[in-house]
């Protein structure tokens, strides 16, 4: 749970990983930044194949993607859950009456596992238009916001690893001391 050496040190691992990651800076930030939107999204077990194919469409790199999806984990799913509800609901102009835990305990008691094998969408009706609903638009909308929170950092940090990385294999092989292999 805690990394061993400490959160700066795994930190500046985690970054220096990503920026060594083959692609143009573009690439990796936006790869990374679906992944991160695409958490905020209520579909969880799909993050993977959503943020790979909206990557994919807007030409960004599919592994960071995937690596993005982790600002999704159990940790901050809690958190992430109630804050697109809230802000769903409040752009549809809903009020918030129960808790959302409340709410999907007794839509999902109110019917039978019969009742879900014979018209699974007649079953999960009240479950998407009472809490899907609010949380996809909440998410979208949270999660759009993030992929230029996200984009714009690792952009810059990985353009600027990139160009330094560069000057320093250039001054080794002024030096005669660069190594193919490093």
């Amino acid at each position: 749970m805690w990394p061993k050496s400490g959160w700066k040190r795994a930190a500046s691992y985690l970054h220096h990983r990503i920026a060594r990651i083959d692609g143009t800076p573009y690439a990796i930030a936006s790869g990374f930044a679906c992944g991160a939107a695409v958490s905020f999204t209520p579909f969880v077990g799909l993050h993977f194949v959503i943020a790979a194919i909206i990557a994919w469409i807007v030409r960004g790199n599919i592994f960071t993607s995937a690596i993005g999806t982790a600002v999704g984990n159990p940790w901050t799913f809690p958190l992430i859950w109630a804050v697109t509800y809230d802000l769903g609901i409040r752009i549809l102009g809903w009020q918030a009456t129960d808790d959302i835990m409340v709410k999907m305990g007794e839509m999902f008691s109110s019917f039978t596992i019969v009742d879900l094998v014979n018209d699974p969408f007649k079953a999960l009706e009240p479950f998407f238009e009472t809490v899907f609903l609010p949380m996809l638009l909440g998410g979208v909308i949270i999660g759009g916001v993030l992929w230029i929170a996200f984009y714009w950092p690792i952009y810059k940090l990985v353009s600027q690893y990139k160009v330094n990385r560069l000057k320093r294999r250039q001054m080794k092989m002024k030096k005669g001391k660069y190594n193919e292999q490093q």
